[in-house]
């Protein structure tokens, strides 16, 4: 068989490590499935609809740390496919989204099914381009991947059409090369600052957001924690994400409240906050006053320049790997938590553990008082889960009524934080399909994905990809 742009695309995809491609075919993507069926390292993937394929890579890729392949049909398939589009474009999701694109000898006709998808795709994608020449593929496709992969992570699209689908790839050569190391080290001298800054502080907090969890830094933000006796937050159940610290940590707090004021009010305490990995303060309705306390000072870590400083001032800002960045910090404060200050921080452990201890018995309390209530209370069922949950569980939430209180992380019951799944972007029916898509990269560890009733009906077509590859999540 005649060595076409498609079988160059899936040679390609192979060398930087593809094993699966979700999807929807159509007549525009047919060259790319007669590759497919003759090829033996990339796994076909079919979905009913393009929200569960879009959302099924989703998942794939937050849990796999790979890139995730999603191909939809045209501009009718790329328009069904937008909402899960913006779900990985707002949790930074690695993804690499393809259509079949009309010949392009007819495309001055504006032909049956032909649009302009890049720029439709532009908004919610770090690059998006149309394939003009076979010739151009590995190019493409090297670009897609690195700029998927690299700090801010997030989703790409190309265009494929069909004459360069079908053209003859015979000589064209893979040409892939490897991904650029990305732990970068901030500047030793702002690394230094910051830990002065966090080392005087009389009541420090930590803000994580999920590029802690992405970035492999969990360990590292413990270690920083620890070493500060500082209680750490996870962003507002609006904006959640992955979860980037062990829920059972003893100082392991709630999640941020909602609303601007309630926000102020629960940072006044604190004189100093790091910010770690986070989109500061995504707020979902207008309130005032702002959600920062006047007298908080910042210090703020993450690889997106674009996040530093961006809504808020910051006394230090460290722009790096979150790994590299808490590893380094973590060494810095060793030296300077020492006579007064570690006398100090001994009192602030006592005092946060406590009263972390002290909650989640309460909200067991709660849970517990209501056992007997009919019809069965959301915080029952969540504590009857938290019961039998195994350790190594993921959980995948989309719930928005039931679980937006974060029960389950709440009393410590998620025990690996890496295996917690939230919304970020809040386009209904992810959940459902991203369990699915985090079951086939981690099959060693069960899946639970609480779904409600509404965000389910937006994608139950994921059931039946599910049943058809026999794919093991638990849906509740």
């Amino acid at each position: 068989m005649a060595r076409t742009g498609m079988h160059l695309l899936l040679e390609l995809l192979s060398e930087y490590g593809v094993r699966y491609l979700f999807g929807n075919p159509g007549t525009t993507e047919l060259p790319l499935y007669d590759a497919l069926a003759a090829n033996r390292q990339i796994q076909f993937i079919l979905a009913l609809q393009e929200v569960p394929a879009v959302a099924i890579a989703d998942g794939y890729a937050q849990a796999s740390r790979q890139v995730g392949v999603v191909n939809v049909h045209i501009c009718c398939g790329l328009g069904n496919a937008m909402g899960m589009l913006y779900n990985a474009y707002r949790a930074g999701t690695p993804l690499v989204l393809t259509a079949g694109q009309q010949d392009q000898r007819m495309m001055l006709e504006e032909p049956i099914l032909w649009g302009e998808m890049v720029e439709a795709a532009r908004p919610w994608t770090k690059w998006a381009y149309e394939v003009r020449r076979v010739e151009d593929l590995p190019t493409a496709v090297r670009r897609a991947v690195q700029t998927a992969m690299t700090p801010p992570t997030g989703p790409v699209f190309l265009s494929l059409p069909l004459d360069v689908q079908m053209a003859s790839a015979e000589a064209v050569p893979l040409q892939v090369a490897p991904l650029p190391d990305v732990h970068v080290r901030p500047p030793m001298e702002a690394l230094q600052q910051a830990a002065q800054v966090l080392a005087s502080a009389r009541q420090p907090a930590i803000l994580v957001g999920s590029r802690v969890c992405e970035a492999d830094a969990i360990q590292e933000l413990a270690a920083v924690a620890d070493l500060l006796a500082a209680p750490v937050f996870h962003e507002a159940t609006t904006s959640h994400g992955r979860s980037s610290f062990p829920s059972d940590h003893p100082l392991a707090g709630p999640p941020l409240p909602f609303w601007s004021p309630q926000v102020q009010e629960f940072l006044a305490p604190f004189d100093v906050l790091l910010v770690v990995g986070m989109k500061l303060f995504q707020q979902y309705i207008y309130h005032e006053p702002s959600p920062l306390p006047a007298h908080v000072r910042l210090v703020q870590i993450d690889e997106n320049p674009w996040e530093i400083n961006k809504n808020y001032p910051v006394e230090v800002g460290l722009l790096g790997h979150p790994k590299t960045a808490l590893e380094e910090l973590a060494r810095l404060l060793e030296g300077l938590l020492e006579g007064d200050k570690a006398e100090l921080v001994g009192k602030r452990r006592a005092h946060w553990t406590a009263h972390f201890r002290q909650e989640r018995a309460a909200l067991r309390r709660q849970a517990q008082e209501q056992t007997e209530l009919r019809p069965l209370r959301a915080q029952v069922v969540m504590d009857i889960l938290a019961q039998v949950l195994p350790p190594n569980a993921a959980v995948v939430e989309e719930s928005p009524t039931t679980t937006m209180g974060s029960y389950l992380e709440r009393i410590g019951a998620i025990k690996d934080p890496t295996g917690y799944f939230a919304q970020r972007g809040w386009a209904l029916g992810w959940g459902l399909n991203c369990a699915i898509g985090v079951r086939l990269a981690w099959p060693e560890r069960p899946v639970l994905a609480i779904i409600g009733d509404g965000s389910a009906m937006y994608g139950f077509q994921g059931l039946w990809t599910a049943a058809r590859y026999r794919i093991p999540v638990t849906f509740l």
